[in-house]
């Protein structure tokens, strides 16, 4: 089987804190040692990094993604996603700073009810206004409703300087937003499990080119997400632009 080199946009981790994700020991290890460890093993070279905690609470963002920065400092295989509240005016003033750093691909957003629990559309114009006005780019995990996407999707064309990924490519409704807007700014990944779909990979490159998909674990088996790339039922250029060229092009500051 072929070596693909592969860079990992969408990952998350434990380290000890009260709002890490749920631990099941053996079964799903995910600190930090785990990952860089798994990933060294595949040739995933690089690997764009939140913390659960700064997803599954509010309480610490700003604490977790400063501590996130220092431990990037040392580790080269690690690059940093800063979360943003658009409730947490700190957030956004954190974010300003640290995107000035080399090994930061943008700011994640994540609304979700069970995470953040606040409705995206309405701060939706302030995230991409502050990431517009920066020229850089928003992960986000989609809304629970995905006619949503659609909407949001639509909005991005007043903010051509930015660019979206809609994260955890999962169903057409991801295929007809990468394709909404006129500014062509918005890309997907195939992190999580909806990716396990028989044939959401293939299509989306049928529909929307691979130059807008990116790799992604979202912490699910590395081993497990890196096949379903490898053995896709696409061509081998297609292949090379998800799991590496599309992150280069896209997130050229940190290569």
């Amino acid at each position: 089987m072929k070596q693909f080199t592969a860079i990992d946009v969408h990952c998350h981790f434990n380290h000890g804190t009260q709002h890490d994700s749920p631990n099941r020991g053996i079964l799903s290890p995910c600190d930090l040692e785990f990952l860089r460890q798994e990933r060294a093993r595949m040739s995933v070279v690089k690997t764009g990094m939140c913390s659960f905690a700064s997803l599954l609470s509010t309480e610490d963002i700003v604490v977790e993604n400063s501590y996130l920065a220092e431990i990037a400092k040392t580790q080269d295989w690690l690059l940093q996603w800063v979360v943003v509240d658009p409730r947490q005016k700190q957030t956004f003033s954190q974010a300003r700073e640290l995107l000035k750093n080399k090994n930061v691909l943008g700011i994640k957003v994540h609304s979700h009810s069970v995470c953040h629990n606040y409705t995206f559309h309405d701060y939706a114009d302030e995230i991409f206004a502050f990431a517009n006005e920066l020229k850089t780019v928003v992960l986000m995990h989609p809304e629970e409703n995905p006619d949503n996407m659609l909407k949001t999707a639509l909005l991005t064309d007043k903010y051509p300087d930015m660019k979206l990924i809609l994260a955890h490519l999962g169903s057409t409704e991801w295929v007809d937003a990468i394709c909404a807007p006129h500014s062509g700014n918005i890309y997907t990944d195939t992190s999580g499990s909806a990716s396990t779909q028989n044939n959401i990979l293939e299509y989306a490159v049928e529909k929307v080119g691979a130059k807008k998909i990116l790799f992604g674990t979202d912490s699910y088996s590395c081993a497990f997400q890196l096949g379903r790339v490898v053995f896709a039922d696409i061509t081998e250029e297609d292949k090379k632009l998800i799991l590496s060229e599309n992150a280069k092009s896209i997130f050229k500051r940190c290569f």
